[in-house]
C-alpha cells in the first residue's frame, strides 16, 4: 500500500480519515489559494485543492512520488453565486450567519488525489436550508463555539446544526469539509 499523505491542517478532514479508519500522515506546504476573479464559484475549490496538492507533491523527493498518495481538498460556502468565507471576526460571522438565515446555500467541496503523474478530481455538491435564526441564536453560537475557522462561519455538527439546519441534500460529511465515502472508492481505485 502506498503511503497516504492529507494536504491539510483542517482538524475536521483529518477527524473524518480517523473515523474512516485510514491510514494516513499530514503533510501541507504552501499553496496559492488566490484564484481568478473570473472563475465560477463551484470551481473554485478544486482550483485550490489542486495547488495544496501540487504544493505537497513539490516537497517529496522524485524516488517517492509514484509511492504516495496525496489528498488535498478545499471546501466552499456559496450563496447568491458568491463564496462566503471565513468570518474576519465575530461582527463578520454574525452577519454571514444572518446572510444564511431561512435560506439555503451549497456547500462545495473540491478534492484532488495524486500519486505520481496520475490525478484523480471529484467534487461534491451539498444543499444546506437553514431555518430563519433569532439574533439569540446567532449570538449564542457566535459566542461560544466561536466559528472564525468555519467557511460559512458554521459548523453542522455543532449546536447550531441541531438547532438550526432544516435539511440537507447532499452528503452530510462534504459540509463537515471532506466527502469521505468518495474518497476512499478513489483510493480503492489506486490499489
Amino acid at each position: 500500500m502506498k503511503k497516504i499523505l492529507l494536504a491539510s491542517q483542517s482538524p475536521r478532514r483529518k477527524q473524518l480519515l480517523e473515523q474512516a479508519e485510514l491510514s494516513f500522515e499530514i503533510r501541507t506546504a504552501h499553496a496559492n489559494e488566490d484564484f481568478p476573479g473570473t472563475m465560477a464559484a463551484e470551481q473554485v475549490p478544486l482550483f485550490i485543492a489542486g495547488n495544496k496538492a501540487k504544493a505537497v507533491q513539490d516537497t517529496l523527493p522524485d524516488g517517492e512520488r509514484a509511492d504516495t498518495v496525496i489528498i488535498a481538498a478545499d471546501t466552499v460556502v456559496v450563496l447568491d453565486n458568491r463564496i462566503i468565507g471565513k468570518p474576519v471576526d465575530e461582527a463578520d460571522a454574525h452577519a454571514i450567519l444572518r446572510s444564511l438565515s431561512g435560506r439555503t446555500h451549497s456547500v462545495i467541496t473540491g478534492v484532488v488525489i495524486l500519486s505520481g503523474s496520475y490525478k484523480e478530481t471529484l467534487q461534491e455538491i451539498t444543499e444546506v436550508d437553514f431555518l430563519p435564526l433569532t439574533d439569540e441564536q446567532i449570538a449564542h453560537y457566535v459566542g461560544r463555539y466561536q466559528p472564525m475557522d468555519k467557511a460559512g462561519a458554521y459548523a453542522i455538527q455543532e449546536w447550531i446544526g441541531l438547532v438550526g439546519i432544516r435539511r440537507i441534500n447532499g452528503d452530510f460529511y462534504n459540509v463537515m469539509g471532506l466527502p469521505v465515502n468518495r474518497v476512499l472508492q478513489a483510493l480503492d481505485r489506486l490499489s
